[in-house]
């Protein structure tokens, strides 16, 4: 962007923001969406901005830009109550919970120890699928589990078993 272009730009900024943003809120009605929403259209105007800057009225572009994006908003907040009361909510295929003391030990695994072993154990997925998923090795999958294995039979005072598959 030119140094011409950038000042020129620079002052529909300045000039305008603020008073976008006063005309998004009554749409909106929520401060740090109408920022957003006015911000994101400003963000438009600066990638057109070679074709908008010889516009006699740059302004009033990014305004129409940020009205139809404060109404699309509205919109799809409105429309959310019904479609997330349309949700089915998340059932487990098996209704009984992991035993606390069980939830408890794996609570404290360390991070990626806990990942695959909620992955594999609880969501019975296999190796394969679990190393893709963390974007890791096989092997790194195998090594994380035989060690969460081995301390979750530690903090439960049982054997560790061979069910890596």
């Amino acid at each position: 962007m030119q140094a011409d272009d950038r000042r020129d730009y620079e002052w529909v900024f300045r000039a305008s923001f603020t008073s976008i943003t006063r005309t998004v809120y009554l749409i909106v009605h929520d401060q740090a969406v109408a920022e957003e929403v006015t911000q994101d259209a400003f963000i438009k105007l600066l990638g057109n901005w070679s074709s908008i800057a010889g516009y006699d009225r740059p302004e009033a572009w990014v305004r129409k830009v940020a009205i139809r994006m404060a109404v699309r908003h509205v919109g799809r907040e409105a429309r959310r109550p019904v479609k997330e009361a349309r949700a089915q909510p998340f059932r487990p295929a098996v209704a009984a919970a992991p035993d606390p003391d069980v939830l408890r030990a794996v609570q404290q695994l360390a991070p990626m120890q806990r990942a695959v072993v909620v992955l594999h154990y609880f969501e019975d997925r296999p190796v394969l699928e679990i190393a893709r998923t963390l974007q890791v090795s096989e092997s790194t999958v195998k090594q994380h589990l035989y060690r969460a294995r081995s301390r979750l039979a530690q903090s439960l005072g049982e054997e560790v078993g061979s069910d890596v598959r």
